[in-house]
């Protein structure tokens, strides 16, 4: 029995173009389904053998990554979010895709195209290219998503701090929104807020904090209460105000936060972080800085923000209306980057708590459209506005704890503390016993009693 007949595939006759055409879509299909097979059966075993072990170790390392993301999601997670496994993962995908790529352009080798039947030389051809591109692309794409994240997670998160458990069953961050938009100089907290998360459930309260409230205190251990054990009154800066604690340790009291830049910081947040703590009574672990600009450029990424306006607001002017280039009209709008960045900072028709509700509204819309298909299909112009948007001092290696947080924080409502008029706050008269109550019964909110049977 002749060799062509035993083996088809490794030995055909050449000399009959249907089954040579046969043989070709089964080969480039084989590449593309099982690379390395192609090799195995018609071609250098010993190539083919690698392109099986690489498959196989591929296939292996997949799975075991879906059923791990199953069972421990917040593990899985935090592996993903490694600045080392993000380099292993894009150099093993670059390699993979290189390979593929051999294994493809050897696999047209082993077709001879020239020996099928003409009318099917073009589209086997076509096809080829096709799943080339598909196959290489993928990994390709893959290692350069990995090398973008992890860059994007080096300049975001902090290396400095140190990793803390949770405090009475929560995390706390001190959310700043610095104001350095284009027609301002410098950088200034003009949004401040506490998101306290439940460490187990993930549900989050987000407590806005008046960018003017008087006589704040400062936590018991801060070096800034030992300055003002009274509260922030009679102080170096023009109005002493909470915002102006920042401005205050910036530029007056470095040297009493002179560990700050080791930790990822600055005086200024450490400064503002510990009147929180003395405001709310909660410890405050980590901060994270938005700044309004880069904010901008994130809600263009995600492509706008779905918002219901309440009342018509003034982009641009003065307190008297002048010069408004335009208006924000009320009902739902999907807001692009600037005008979601005017949204949240417009008060001269209404006055700074209102924004603050409007600044709080858009920071739980924008958590909501943070879905994963959203992310993936704009990967690359959100992860390059993260950049410009965000800095903070959660530890990267904490990453994958708090993203498996958010994601069971989005299965449920974010409940709201604003400490305004609205809830009996007096910003220029404030009393601290009890915005930490009202605090406190939202975050521990009282067990229902069963009703008596019968």
């Amino acid at each position: 029995m002749s060799a062509s007949l035993e083996s088809p595939i490794r030995y055909p006759d050449v000399g009959a173009p249907q089954l040579m055409t046969r043989r070709a879509w089964w080969l480039v299909a084989l590449n593309f389904l099982i690379p390395g097979s192609a090799q195995v059966l018609a071609g250098n075993r010993k190539l083919g053998r690698i392109g099986l072990a690489a498959t196989l170790t591929m296939w292996v390392l997949a799975a075991f990554a879906i059923v791990a993301y199953l069972l421990w999601r917040s593990a899985i997670l935090s592996v993903l979010t490694n600045s080392f496994a993000l380099t292993a993962a894009q150099a093993l995908l670059a390699a993979y895709a290189v390979l593929w790529f051999v294994l493809t352009v050897d696999t047209l080798r082993l077709v001879r195209l020239v020996r099928a039947a003409p009318g099917s030389r073009f589209w086997i051809a076509a096809f080829a290219v096709f799943l080339l591109v598909a196959s290489v692309g993928t990994p390709t794409i893959g290692a350069y998503y990995a090398g973008v994240t992890r860059g994007t997670l080096q300049s975001i998160f902090g290396s400095g701090a140190a990793s803390v458990p949770p405090v009475d069953g929560r995390y706390n961050v001190l959310l700043l929104g610095g104001d350095a938009g284009p027609d301002r100089e410098g950088l200034r907290p003009d949004s401040i807020s506490v998101v306290s998360i439940d460490a187990e459930t993930g549900r989050v309260t987000m407590i806005g904090l008046p960018r003017d409230m008087r006589k704040v205190p400062f936590s018991a251990d801060s070096p800034m209460a030992e300055l003002y054990p009274n509260g922030f009154r009679n102080c170096d800066v023009s109005a002493c105000k909470l915002n102006a604690v920042y401005t205050e340790a910036e530029l007056r009291h470095q040297d009493l936060y002179s560990d700050a830049a080791s930790t990822g910081s600055t005086p200024g947040i450490e400064a503002t972080k510990e009147a929180a703590e003395g405001i709310t009574g909660l410890e405050i672990q980590y901060y994270a800085l938005v700044d309004m600009q880069g904010f901008a450029d994130l809600i263009d990424a995600l492509g706008g923000v779905k918002v219901t306006v309440k009342e018509r607001l003034p982009i641009g002017g003065d307190e008297n209306l002048v010069g408004v280039v335009e208006w924000i009209q009320p009902g739902p709008q999907t807001l692009d980057g600037y005008h979601a960045q005017w949204y949240a900072r417009s008060r001269h028709s209404t006055n700074d708590f209102d924004r603050m509700e409007r600044q709080r509204e858009l920071q739980a819309a924008i958590l909501q459209q943070f879905t994963p298909a959203n992310v993936l299909t704009k990967f690359q112009a959100i992860a390059q506005a993260g950049t410009q948007v965000v800095k903070t001092d959660v530890p990267q290696d904490m990453l994958g704890y708090f993203t498996n947080l958010a994601m069971k924080s989005k299965e449920q409502p974010i409940s709201s503390v604003e400490l305004t008029p609205a809830n009996n706050i007096d910003q220029d008269a404030p009393d601290f016993d009890d915005i930490r109550a009202l605090i406190q019964a939202d975050l521990n909110p009282p067990t229902p009693t069963p009703a008596p049977e019968g």
